[in-house]
Formats: structure tokens, sequence, C-alpha cells
């Protein structure tokens, strides 16, 4: 019989980098991305700046496409972030292996204000307020607008078929902005009912209780904000059948 499918909402190249490591251990995936990514046009802004703080992958990528600057120190909330990083070329990288508020400690271990301000180059709407923790202890930050994440109007095709014929096993949800997409997407499309035997894999209690009133089988939360504690979730691909 075959596998359900694990649904990738993450941006169209984050869930094809997700997708590639979910493959390596059995898993068959749908990628349906519910946030499109758009490079902004400005200059990032970095006279003065003594390192990049980095909350997404997607910061540093549009980064990386304004600017050829790869000797800024880079402060990462998590590893997929770090890893992006270290892709591009820059080679000072540190993971805080968390949230925003863990980023915000490690900044304060590592940095001293009077080094220069740090730059973070972001979306257009940002989870947390990073900016007001570390200006609390005494650093100048300037949020760099890199990228807009535009929502996404519809589930692709085959995430739909998937849905009504039962064939898929888990959806994994990355933030509270892309629960809620997806939670109008699917009344929206009229799938509420098709979610009943669909596991919803949540980064954070935020991003599950941004899903309600869509029922699911079970709901689950990671242990850590992080891609491989939400893969934890996941039982063995051979238990993947209807």
């Amino acid at each position: 019989m075959q596998k359900r499918a694990v649904l990738l909402t993450r941006p169209k190249a984050d869930a094809e980098e997700s997708a590639a490591l979910l493959a390596a251990r059995g898993f068959d995936t749908i990628i349906a991305p519910l946030l499109d990514i758009a490079i902004r046009a400005e200059t990032p802004p970095l006279a003065g700046v003594q390192a990049l703080l980095i909350t997404s992958a997607n910061g540093i990528r549009a980064f990386a496409q304004r600017s050829l600057r790869r000797d800024l120190a880079v402060f990462a909330v998590g590893e997929a972030s770090a890893r992006a990083a270290r892709e591009l070329g820059f080679e000072a990288v540190e993971s805080a292996n968390g949230d925003v508020d863990d980023l915000a400690a490690l900044v304060r271990r590592r940095l001293q204000p009077q080094a220069g301000r740090l730059l973070h180059p972001a979306g257009s709407t940002v989870a947390g307020d990073l900016a007001a923790q570390l200006s609390h202890s005494g650093f100048g930050v300037r949020r760099y607008v890199a990228y807009t994440a535009r929502s996404a109007h519809a589930l692709p095709a085959a995430a739909r078929h998937a849905l009504k014929e039962g064939a898929v096993s888990a959806v994994l949800l990355y933030s509270p902005r892309t629960a809620t997409i997806f939670r109008n997407l699917i009344d929206h499309a009229g799938h509420a009912r098709d979610c009943h035997v669909v596991e919803a894999l949540c980064l954070s209690s935020a991003v599950a209780k941004a899903l309600a009133p869509l029922a699911f089988g079970r709901i689950r939360i990671a242990e850590r904000p992080e891609q491989a504690a939400l893969f934890a979730l996941l039982p063995d691909a051979a238990q993947q059948t209807p």
C-alpha cells in the first residue's frame, strides 16, 4: 500500500531542503509553500555594522543577493539559518539553537554594544521583538527589510488531492502566520473534515494555537523550536500507510 505523504508548508527553497532530508529517511513529501519570498531591491545599510542577526534562512539569502560582504559575523537563531549562512560563504557563524530570546542571549554573551551596530535582515513582518530586547542591553539594532513574504492564495492541486484522498499523514507548520494561512486555505477549499486523519506537527505552542478551531487527528508540538525536533515527531517512514 502506498505510503502517506508529509505536507511541507515552508517557502519553496526551504521546503525543497526539508523534502530532501525527509526523502533520505524514506518519507514521501508534498511541497505546498504557504509563503512566496520576494527579494527587495534596497541595498543593506552596513556603515558601522559589527554583525548580522539572522532569524530565518530567507533573511540571509536575501542579504546575500544584495551585498557581497561575507566578512561580517553572523548570529543565527537556529542551525537551519546558520547552515544557510555558511553555504553562502559566511565563515564566522554562530547558532543560538533556539528562539529569538536565545539569540538575544547569545549576542549579549559574544558582543559589546560599543563595537558597532547590529543589522537584522528580515522580512516585512517578524515574530518577536529582537531589537527591543537588545536595545535594553545598550545595542543599536536596525532591521533591514530584505524580503517580503506573500501569503499563498490556494493550496497546490497535489496537496488538495492528497488531503481529499486521505493520503496525507502529517503537515509540518513552522510559524503562527503559516498556521493561520493553512487554516484559512483549508476552510476556503472545504477540506476541514479531511484534516481529521492528519497530524499537525507544530514548531511551538503559538503555532498550534493559530490552527484553532481547525480539528486534526492529533496536534503535536516540538520539544525545541527547531526543525530537527519537528522531524523527531514523525513516526518511522514504514508506518506512513493509510
